[in-house]
């Protein structure tokens, strides 16, 4: 008896998990901002300026090589296949209100805030 209840109470955590793994996946769009920089020494001093509390668009608007770090790094809503594989890969993956660790791609080094999903 205690062993079909364990396996009944294991199979609905897993199940559960998994409900909530592909709840996690049924976001289409991120909106971010993000920051442009040459290099990854840059792109970890600003992490860690970021995480001590400074202002991401403070940070996007002084240094970012991007067009949009004049709108402090707001790149709007974007779907899957609109940016970068590993720039798509970072925003999705990171949690809303939270900055990415740096992200390299053919363009240089982001770092990306995360905004909003939908």
């Amino acid at each position: 008896m205690i062993k079909n209840l364990c396996k009944l109470l294991t199979m609905l955590v897993l199940l559960t998990g998994v409900v909530n793994a592909a709840d996690k996946n049924q976001y289409t769009q991120v909106r971010a901002e993000h920051i442009l920089v040459k290099t990854a020494a840059e792109a970890q001093q600003i992490k860690r300026a970021v995480d001590d509390g400074g202002s991401f668009e403070f940070y996007a608007k002084s240094y970012s090589l991007c067009p949009s770090g004049q709108r402090g790094g707001d790149l709007g809503y974007f779907g899957k296949g609109q940016m970068v594989p590993e720039f798509e890969r970072a925003a999705f993956a990171t949690p809303v209100g939270e900055v990415s660790k740096p992200v390299y791609t053919q363009f240089g080094w982001h770092l990306i805030k995360v905004l909003d999903k939908r």
